[in-house]
């Protein structure tokens, strides 16, 4: 299953630019509203989306996961932080989640 470059779109300004992730496939599902969903949308990144899916999906260590992501293990764990941050502000407060690219 041959993988897709992902890069941020990022405005030339000051720092470094973004590193490119690699992500193994598009997610099936976009978007989840739970029932009685309500307010703003919270949108997960598709570099959170994956860094969740290969350390608490499929099991992968956070280096298994980094190197497969092709970014450091502290900016893996920055996404899987955000990440799980995101799905238990979702979970808490009943409002819907987007996956955006």
């Amino acid at each position: 299953m041959p993988g897709f470059c992902w890069r941020w779109r990022h405005v030339h300004g000051p720092g470094r630019p973004m590193k490119p992730r690699m992500i193994s496939e598009k997610p099936k599902v976009v978007s989840f509203n739970p029932v009685g969903g309500r307010g703003e949308p919270i949108t997960l990144t598709l570099d959170e989306f994956e860094a969740l899916k290969l350390v608490d999906y499929l099991g992968f260590l956070q280096e298994e996961a980094a190197f497969k992501m092709g970014v450091s293990r502290g900016t893996l764990w920055r996404c899987l932080n955000n990440a799980r941050r995101k799905v238990a502000a979702m979970i808490v407060e009943g409002r819907p989640l987007r996956i955006v690219d």
